[in-house]
């Protein structure tokens, strides 16, 4: 082997062991621009959900908006259908037209049309069972039967809804 062979052989295998090395580096870094990728891929999937999440929460607050926009107004106007109930119960009770004619009736009626068609809906409490998410007890009072006992016996003010949702709570006695 001459001197020049040998200089060369060397410089081969150093340069193979510097390939070696370098591919080697390049397979690290490969493997670290992977892992990366894959994390900012991640990032990306969770913010488009998160978004689509974001979406579809204000949509449905902005339609449970609009839908029971009207509920203070409503709320406002029950004390008025209150007060053609009570006059048509003491009508009924004296057996006097005069406290609530006809005509007044037929208000009334056009009024409780309204609303229902609005989403209000009465609550129905006589003869059920108490529950505090629904009523709000004013008295209670000595129940006459054991059946009776935990039930609403009178309501004092009927409890509405708007759209499924409690607007009014009903004020009731309940037997104990």
């Amino acid at each position: 082997m001459t001197e020049e062979e040998k200089t060369i052989e060397p410089t081969m295998e150093e340069e193979n062991n510097e390939n070696a090395v370098l591919s080697e580096e390049y397979s690290n870094e490969i493997e670290k621009i992977k892992a990366e990728l894959g994390d900012q891929k991640d990032k990306y999937l969770r913010l488009v959900a998160e978004f689509d999440n974001f979406k579809k929460r204000n949509t449905k607050e902005r339609f449970d908006l609009i839908r029971n926009a009207s509920q203070e107004m409503i709320q406002e106007l029950l004390t008025i259908v209150d007060d053609f109930e009570r006059a048509q119960k003491i009508s009924i009770e004296q057996n006097n037209e005069n406290i609530f004619p006809e005509g007044m009736n037929l208000v009334y009626q056009k009024l409780i049309s309204l609303l229902k068609s609005k989403g209000l809906e009465a609550m129905d409490s006589n003869y059920k069972d108490f529950d505090p998410m629904f009523h709000e007890a004013i008295t209670e009072f000595p129940s006459p039967s054991e059946e009776l006992r935990g039930k609403v016996i009178d309501t004092v003010e009927k409890g509405y809804l708007l759209n499924e949702k409690i607007i009014r709570y009903a004020k009731v006695v309940v037997a104990k």
